[in-house]
This record gives structure tokens, sequence and C-alpha cells, in this order.
């Protein structure tokens, strides 16, 4: 197998690591460093071609399969200068050894036993994380937390099937015991389901939600969006319809990345550029996964207002009203607010001031609880194994309800297939090369 390197961290700053792994790692390493090598010691020396110096480092060596992809693999730590980079890898590309593929160090260490597919796919969940519970949840998947939770779950299954298959071939002596594998599979069953409603509750964490703000024109909503975020990324005037295209904006709710989305009023208008941003904001509404329904909660509910309630119920989007310029109003008015507002649907109302940053907290809060609930570990958040945990509960239910045995046998080894496809262990080649495409060159 070739050896490769690749620039493990960015250019620009102080200093920058060249990551290399393969069995030509120590002769290369020989040839170009003048400090010690030894198993996990740093060393101070030089990068030197024949009698020129490229630079002064520090360098690392790690023995097989002591090292991060069970390979010889060394990190050198150079200065970030792109002429010093380029000048190494034009060393090292003279000694034989080839610039790395995306995510090849991660492909290599799975090869090599040293993870799982599912830490794998952690390594480049923690690097792409942007908020704190998504960082978190990388670490525990790296960590084996889910990598543990399968291999339990794949015990269980490979005993209830020695236990089926005694069963089919010694019927005399296994006669006086009757394994209960309807509820055994069932408790399974359940344990899997579990994981399933978890990890679609919790997938966000990993993605990001997308929320929309909406209602009519000059409700507050740019000022929304300038408060959550403490940016001031949209325009706000006392002008009607200022906001004519989509403007999008990353805020953190408690640790989860949320992409909100300031949108143009929605009314009837014969502006076209208007129009057009109206349109842009019902796009927008199908795509949501919340829409923050603003109102302006200083004025009586107008046409356009109700208008706006009984628009929004056509798109699947969970909403919530967000009562703007709530600072202009006493606890008496926030209260003949709601009133009104049940009249026309039951969702939870929030009262904010952009003004005062009253209620904008409370809102970041608590729609961060009904994105992802706090106490929910978010083991699973990954699309991909939620499809396959899908299909280990199809087979699971399927094997309950066979009437031989022999058929429970079939069924539950699909179900042992699907929970490899989260560990790696009955993956096809060409999922794997998909997922590691989408790491970066030296991870």
């Amino acid at each position: 197998m070739k050896t490769i390197y690749a620039l493990a961290t960015p250019l620009g700053g102080a200093i920058a690591i060249i990551r290399i792994s393969g069995n030509k790692t120590l002769d290369a390493l020989q040839k170009i460093f003048t400090g010690e090598i030894a198993h996990s010691k740093v060393s101070y020396g030089k990068i030197v071609s024949g009698d020129c110096v490229l630079d002064h480092c520090m360098a690392v060596f790690f023995n097989a399969p002591k090292s991060f992809t069970g390979e010889d693999m060394a990190e050198v730590y150079i200065h970030a200068s792109r002429a010093v980079a380029n000048s190494i890898f034009d060393l090292l590309s003279e000694y034989g050894l080839e610039p790395a593929c995306a995510g090849e160090f991660s492909k290599r260490a799975f090869v090599n036993g040293k993870m799982d597919l599912a830490q794998a796919e952690a390594v480049m969940d923690l690097l792409n994380s942007s908020a704190k519970r998504a960082s978190a949840s990388a670490l525990m998947q790296l960590s084996g937390m889910l990598s543990k939770e399968i291999l339990e779950i794949e015990d269980s299954l490979v005993n209830i099937t020695a236990e089926i298959c005694a069963a089919i071939d010694y019927p005399d002596e296994m006669e006086d015991y009757v394994p209960d594998f309807a509820n055994e599979l069932s408790s399974i069953r359940q344990r899997i389901q579990t994981l399933i409603t978890h990890g679609l509750r919790s997938r966000h964490i990993r993605e990001g939600y997308y929320i929309t703000i909406v209602g009519k024109p000059n409700v507050g909503k740019s000022s929304l969006l300038n408060a959550i975020t403490l940016e001031d990324r949209a325009i706000v005037t006392q002008i009607a319809g200022t906001t004519r295209d989509v403007i999008e904006a990353t805020a953190d709710f408690c640790g989860l990345s949320v992409i909100l989305y300031d949108t143009a009023g929605l009314r009837d208008s014969n502006d076209e550029v208007e129009s057009i941003g109206i349109f842009r904001t019902r796009q927008m509404c199908e795509k949501s996964n919340m829409l923050f329904v603003a109102i302006d909660c200083s004025n009586p509910l107008t046409d356009e207002d109700i208008e706006v309630l009984n628009d929004v119920e056509k798109y699947q989007a969970q909403k919530v009203i967000v009562a703007c310029k709530a600072d202009l109003l006493n606890k008496k008015a926030r209260e003949e607010f709601k009133r009104e507002i049940k009249k026309y649907n039951d969702y939870e109302v929030f009262f904010v001031s952009s003004k005062t940053n009253e209620g904008i907290n409370e809102l970041k809060t608590q729609v961060a609880q009904i994105i992802a609930p706090s106490e929910e570990s978010g083991i699973i958040t990954n699309m991909r194994h939620i499809e396959a945990l899908e299909k280990v509960h199809n087979a699971i239910n399927a094997a309950i309800n066979s009437p031989e045995y022999d058929c429970r046998t079939t069924d539950i080894a699909d179900a042992l297939r699907a929970l490899g496809e989260i560990t790696g262990s009955t993956v096809e080649a060409n999922i794997v090369n998909r997922i590691f495409e989408k790491f970066c060159v030296g991870k």
C-alpha cells in the first residue's frame, strides 16, 4: 500500500501539521528530519534536502499498530508557510510518497480496525460541528458509545439465533426448554425503536435546524433576526416591504446550531421585486423545520395578521407565535393578546422585544428544548444510521411474526446485516468510499 502525506491543518497560522502514513514513513522521516526519532516522542530538528535546510520543526513518529491509522505514521509540525509546505511535499514525493486522497487517513484507520465506521463518521461530524451539542454528540460517537450499543444488540440477536438453531437441530434435547423468542425479540425491537425515535428528534443536533421568520410587513421580523444573532444582518426601517430577499443567519440556541431566515412580508403585492421575495418566502416555509410567526403585539390583530395565521396552516413545519414589540405591553394586555391568538390556533406564544432583548433568551431556550430535549444523549444523529435501524426494526418485526423457526433465523440475519451497516462490518465498499470522500484531505 502506498505511503501518503497531507496537511492535517490549514496554512496561514503559526504552525501547520503534515501527516504521513504507510510503510515508507520511517525511512522518509530518517532522510528528511535531523532530530531524534523514537515511538511517540516529540523531537526538535530540521527538515533538510541535502545541505539545504527547509525548516526548523518538531516531529513525532508512531510505530504500527500504535497509531491513528494502525500503520507507521508521523506528524511534522512546521511553520505554516505555503512555500515551506510545498518544498516539503516535493521532497516527500522524491522519496516515493504520494498525496493523500480525501479522508484517506481515517479510511485506513477503519480498514485497519482502529475504529469502526460509526466512529470514523464521528471524526468528520466533530470537525464540522458548529455548536456545543453537535460536538458533544460527535465525541460520544467517537468514544464508541453508539458502537457499544450496536454490539450489545448484535450479541443478543446472535444468542437468540443460537437458541433457535439448537431448537431446530436438537428438538428432543430442547423439549423441556422452550425459550420465549417472541418476548426477547420484542424487547430488542423496543430498544431499536427508542434509538430511532431519539435519533429522529436529535438529528438536528448534527444537521442544524431551519427556522423561517414569517409575518406581514413591518412587524419586526428583521429586528428579531438581529436580536437573536446579535448582529445587524438585516436592514431595519419603518418602511414596509424593506426585506425583498431571504436573509440567512446562523445562531446558537443553547448549544444547537440554528439556521434562521428573515423573509419578505406575506401580503398581496403588485411590486414585481417584492412579489419575487414573497414567492421565496413561501419556498422557505416549505423547507423549514419551524416557522416563527411574527406579529406586532403592540397593535390589535389586523386582517393581514389573520391572513398570515391562516396561511401558515398549510405548511408542515412546527409553528410558534413570536409576539414582537412586547416592551410596549403590560401583563394584562399580553393576556388579552393570547386570548385573541387562541381564536385562530393553539400555537405557543413568546413575547419578545428586539429593543430591550426581553424574551430573546427564553425563546432560544424553549425552542432548543423543542428541537432536541437536553436530557437526550444524541447518540444517534446520522440519517444513515437511522435508516439502517429502521431496516433492523422491520426485520425483527418479521421475525416475531414468522410462524417457523428457520424463517426467524433468516429475518434475524437480515437484522444483523443492517446493524453491520452502521459499524461497517457488512457495509458495501461503494458506501464506505462515498462516506470517506466527504472528509477533508489530511483527515
